[in-house]
């Protein structure tokens, strides 16, 4: 029974440590968007123009009102629908969060939240989010994007690389499934 009480109590420790975790991350990540974003706006793009920084990378400003690519930018109704949404899936990725046991997930989880809650602050600050990131070579231009866009696919790809890992440390069912007659 005591053996019962110590898992149970280091269980919760645990998730707490990895919600903290994701908590810390999450706070990093909207932080450095929100500062780099001011940076920019306030600084670097007054008067807005062209920044080639290397051969690929130019600090360019934009506007984006909808999802990827400006997808769902158009209406008065898109910033705050796209912004509740956010907020709901901040709200799933937390008790995500306060649930794992994985550092590994935890802090993944965490730079998805924060750029959520960046990109989320550009929405209801100005109804838009905004972007100054511009990837490009042999003429072919990314998207342009930010911090917070950073930390989204960059807390889905180590969640994916993580659930990977996790599935090839699984054993594989031994032999064939069988039906019952």
């Amino acid at each position: 029974m005591k053996e019962t009480a110590t898992l149970i109590l280091e269980t919760v420790s645990t998730r707490r440590s990895g919600l903290r975790l994701a908590l810390v991350v999450a706070l990093l990540t909207a932080v450095a968007d929100q500062i780099s974003k001011w940076v920019i706006l306030d600084h670097v793009m007054d008067p807005p123009r062209l920044v080639e920084v290397t051969p690929f990378f130019n600090l360019t400003l934009g506007f984006n009102r909808g999802v990827s690519f400006g997808f769902l930018g158009d209406g008065a109704a898109g910033p705050s629908l796209l912004s509740g949404l956010a907020v709901a899936i901040v709200i799933a990725l937390g008790v995500w969060a306060s649930r794992t046991n994985s550092r590994a997930e935890a802090g993944a989880l965490g730079a998805v939240i924060g750029g959520a809650i960046g990109n989320v602050a550009d929405r209801i600050r100005q109804g838009a989010v905004t972007d100054f990131l511009d990837l490009h070579a042999f003429g072919w231009h990314w998207p342009t994007f930010n911090v917070a866009d950073i930390g989204i696919t960059g807390g889905v790809g180590l969640l994916l690389l993580h659930g990977w890992l996790q599935g090839r440390r699984t054993p594989a069912a031994k032999g064939p499934q069988q039906a019952c007659p």
